[in-house]
């Protein structure tokens, strides 16, 4: 019997649930680089706030119950954890985000900040600390309001 689940987000996350296009985290984490850059629907159901998306309105809010039950359910913590790796690993592949302006940067403090509401300040500093880095090695191409909008998100 499947561990019953609190909202749609925790569903997803817990890998029960699917995305508002019928999805499973598995599906959207099995995506290409470029799906992962293509597509524009996922990061709200991988990483999702407590906010509305001003890119994908129709996307759930997380709710403070789905917070407290994605962070007790080990399936949904090992979910958010492959994203993050995931998401690492197409930073790490791809370049076209290191560049001054680019959506991929509301994507990464999208991310950075999910991770400190669902799996804690040291996963979201770890994150940012790896996104810094990357960005580093590339000569620091990406602008400053961005990388402030990223420390505002690991620290808040």
């Amino acid at each position: 019997m499947a561990l019953s689940t609190t909202g749609p987000l925790h569903a997803f996350l817990a890998g029960t649930g699917r995305d508002g296009r019928g999805r499973l985290v598995a599906d959207v984490l099995g995506f290409s680089n470029d799906r992962l850059e293509e597509v524009h629907d996922y990061i709200q159901w991988l990483f999702p706030l407590p906010t509305r998306s001003a890119a994908q309105p129709g996307a759930p809010v997380l709710t403070q119950a789905e917070i407290d039950a994605i962070r007790a359910d080990q399936a949904a913590q090992d979910n958010l954890a492959r994203a993050t790796e995931r998401m690492l690993q197409f930073y790490r592949e791809t370049r076209w985000w290191l560049t001054g302006y680019d959506h991929n940067h509301l994507r990464i403090t999208r991310i950075i900040h999910s991770l400190r509401i669902l799996a804690g300040p040291d996963e979201a500093q770890r994150f940012h600390e790896a996104i810094l880095a990357l960005n580093d090695a590339a000569g620091s191409p990406v602008n400053a309001r961005s990388r402030t909008y990223w420390s505002d998100a690991a620290c808040a």
